[in-house]
């Protein structure tokens, strides 16, 4: 049977996400679809799978993508689909154990790569933002007038910019642990 569950991420929550999936799967409900805030589920058996998500460095169509996502199907793991960036992987439990990244510095990498995408855009936002509040006061609008996409812009850049920061704080609690083990 099918289920269909709604329920949002934050990019930098992307470590959470991928807990919830595999709490699914712990529970029978194997991970089939994704897209924006959906994920399809069919029933399996508890634990049946593992499931491991990452940030691709290009978009999934690049060839550099699509040779990366044969690379991991050819060890064992399932590509369940895309969103955006991110890929999505399942493979069985009986196989062993599953994990994208099996170093620090491969996980350093990937934090790098979402810092990098968070950050450009609550950026791009806070500039966007802050030059139609700035033009709507230079043109001197009635408050009613007031361009309430640039404040929209401001929000976002600043919640982008809170992610931002715990991807940094992530990263170098990751560093940080390298360098004991080095």
């Amino acid at each position: 049977m099918r289920h269909v569950v709604r329920k949002l991420f934050w990019v930098w929550n992307y470590d959470k996400e991928e807990k919830w999936l595999n709490e699914m799967a712990a529970k029978g409900l194997c991970l089939i679809s994704v897209g924006y805030g959906k994920f399809e589920f069919e029933d399996c058996d508890p634990g049946e799978y593992r499931i491991c998500l990452q940030m691709l460095e290009k978009r999934p169509r690049h060839i550099e993508s699509r040779r990366y996502i044969e690379f991991v199907e050819s060890t064992g793991a399932e590509h369940i689909g895309t969103f955006a960036r991110w890929i999505y992987f399942r493979k069985k439990a009986t196989d062993g154990d599953f994990a994208m990244f099996s170093d620090y510095d491969s996980r350093i990498k990937h934090l790098n790569r979402i810092i990098t995408f968070v950050g450009l855009v609550s950026l791009a936002n806070l500039l966007i933002g802050t030059g139609n509040v700035i033009r709507a006061i230079a043109n001197a609008y009635p408050i009613a007038d007031l361009n309430y996409s640039g404040l929209l812009n401001i929000a976002i850049g600043i919640l982008g910019s809170f992610g931002t920061w715990r991807l940094l704080k992530k990263r170098n609690k990751l560093k940080a642990e390298s360098q004991l083990f080095e």
